[in-house]
């Protein structure tokens, strides 16, 4: 009897032991820089822990934690990479284009657990979930994009539609993942005769796009040309307009100088414009000037004595002459 109880002793203290060790081993844990946790309390999510260290909870059954990385993952959708090796999945990955060609396209995901409590509890299997929008997100956006995007230059563009429709998926489904970045990393046509005929074309247009970069440039040059030709005969236009203007004032002024001239002496005006009108018209006639006594004057030009006197002689006879002349035109006009 003594030793059936002193047996129920012992174990009931070795159970106390048990527990009590159970509880001090279960009621502490520590969280790296690189860890994200979640504390429930008898299943029940109470709340998220972000910060790194040693943290206190219940002990189990009570409480438990659970784990998760804050790191980036990459998801690989249509190959898969390890130890240098890449694998194929044509069957996944091919798709049909806007323009009802067939591709095959191959993509990387990065995301991140930014919800470790919807993570663990909104959803059985998060990461197929991932793998489904993934896959059908990248469907939707080649199925609106034409092959010749596809496969050149729109590249960038059908990773930008693709990260937000897949965002707008993972916000929709709840799951807590967040994406981070998306990056193409092929896109290819299913067969080398196809390659073939794609490449022709590719290369017809890039020697298209070659042939107008040059008719642009030459138009652009004669472009230039013609404006300069322009400019030139616009700044012609506009001297010979000033010029004009000008020389139409200094005609202004002098008829005004005449007309004032006219009216002060209007027969003097009058004979001195017919025989500078005649000595303009016609140079070289010699003009003689009659009087009423019937003896006759030579007024202008001397023609003979320019010929024969020396050029000193000749500027002396001018001066001499002129001054002759403009007396004897005086006395004429007296006499008139």
């Amino acid at each position: 009897m003594v030793s059936i109880r002193r047996l129920l002793t012992i174990i009931g203290f070795i159970f106390l032991i048990s527990i009590l060790g159970l509880a001090a081993i279960t009621s502490w844990y520590t969280v790296d820089e690189s860890e994200q946790a979640v504390i429930t309390t008898f299943g029940k999510v109470e709340e998220g822990i972000t910060e790194p260290g040693l943290h206190f909870k219940w002990p189990w059954p009570i409480q438990s934690v659970k784990k998760l990385s804050k790191e980036t993952f990459s998801l690989q959708f249509g190959y898969k990479e390890k130890d240098g090796k890449v694998e194929s999945f044509p069957k996944e990955t091919k798709m049909i284009t806007g323009d009802e060609n067939i591709v095959l396209a191959d993509m990387v995901v990065q995301w991140k657990i930014t919800n470790p409590a919807k993570y663990l509890f909104n959803a059985e299997n998060p990461k197929e979930i991932l793998r489904d929008a993934t896959s059908a997100s990248l469907r939707s956006i080649i199925g609106s994009t034409k092959i010749d995007n596809a496969l050149t230059s729109g590249k960038v563009e059908i990773e930008a539609q693709v990260q937000e429709l897949l965002s707008s998926l993972m916000k929709k489904y709840d799951i807590g993942i967040s994406i981070i970045a998306v990056k193409l990393q092929d896109v290819d046509l299913p067969n080398e005769e196809v390659r073939k005929a794609f490449t022709n074309v590719t290369d017809a247009r890039e020697m298209m796009n070659t042939k107008i970069n040059e008719a642009n440039k030459y138009r652009n040059k004669r472009t230039k040309e013609a404006e300069g030709e322009r400019d030139a005969i616009i700044s012609k236009a506009e001297g010979d307009r000033a010029s004009r203007i000008e020389q139409a004032k200094g005609e202004v002024a002098l008829f005004n100088s005449l007309y004032n001239e006219y009216k002060d002496s209007k027969e003097i005006t009058e004979k001195r414009l017919i025989l500078e009108t005649i000595d303009s018209v016609l140079p070289n006639a010699q003009i003689y000037i009659m009087k009423d006594d019937g003896n006759t004057m030579k007024y202008f030009p001397v023609q003979p004595m320019q010929q024969v006197l020396p050029n000193d002689q000749q500027s002396q006879q001018k001066a001499d002459q002129s001054s002759e002349n403009t007396q004897k035109r005086g006395e004429n006009n007296g006499q008139d």
